[in-house]
């Protein structure tokens, strides 16, 4: 399984958003509208990731939107203001992931479709899968995306509409941090739940990228606090609406 994006729910524009890591030497760009959930967002890929920076845009659709990862978002907004939300992973068989889960005894959402309006009109379109569970402070257990085409063919697309540039395909999340109450108890049920692997007693591994999780020794929150982005030039940490970026 592959880290597919990020979420980090964010209270400025889009295109502030976009504009302010170009500033920094990152290429983002304004991603499109969730116009089902009243929601937008701007985007920051990498060779097989993304960052997905989301804002609420109408929020008369978005407190009636009743969806896993939005109400998520608009919790954590309403009790602590920006920041990180959780990860999505990907998968080629959503549908075989969604059925095994639920002959464990583990409930989920079921397959859900969704699609997003590009800034260009081209509608892009995935199904999503997550675990049913309270929202709350505690971590939440990551969701699950298919998208419509093979990842060959999106990248292609990406790039072909200004999305991904050169730069883009040189940067790598090696890490996302996690600080939870108990990170044993985290670590022991997202590995039965989703067969990953093991690499220490904090480390949990991904294809493309390390899941690390650490005591939570201050904030009232689980959540991931910290990712760690290769290939850049920047070479810094940097703190953006709540959320910690380290580019090595």
């Amino acid at each position: 399984m592959y880290l597919d994006h990020i979420v980090h729910s964010v209270k400025k524009e889009p295109g502030e958003v976009a504009g302010e890591w170009i500033e920094k030497g990152i290429h983002a760009v304004v991603g499109g509208q969730h116009t089902q959930w009243g929601t937008y967002n701007a985007l920051l890929y990498t060779k097989t990731s993304y960052i997905e920076w989301l804002a609420v845009e109408h929020e008369e659709i978005t407190k009636m939107a009743k969806h896993p990862l939005i109400d998520l978002m608009l919790h954590d907004l309403n009790s602590s203001g920006a920041g990180f939300n959780t990860i999505c992973i990907r998968t080629t068989t959503i549908d075989s992931l969604c059925n095994q889960l639920e002959e464990r005894g583990i409930k989920t959402s079921g397959v859900l479709h969704a699609e997003r309006k590009t800034t260009s009109g081209l509608v892009r379109k995935w199904k999503m899968l997550f675990l049913q569970e309270e929202i709350s402070n505690d971590l939440p257990f990551p969701f699950f995306i298919e998208w419509e085409e093979s990842d060959d063919t999106r990248y292609h697309l990406l790039q072909e509409d200004g999305t991904i540039d050169k730069s883009n395909l040189e940067l790598s999340i090696t890490t996302c941090e996690f600080h939870v109450g108990n990170p044993r108890e985290v670590m022991d049920k997202w590995k039965s739940y989703f067969q990953l692997i093991e690499k220490d007693e904090q480390t949990l591994l991904l294809e493309n990228t390390q899941l690390v999780f650490k005591q939570n020794l201050s904030e009232t929150k689980e959540r991931l606090v910290r990712i760690n982005i290769d290939g850049s030039n920047l070479h810094t940490e940097v703190t953006y609406e709540q959320a910690t970026y380290r580019f090595l």
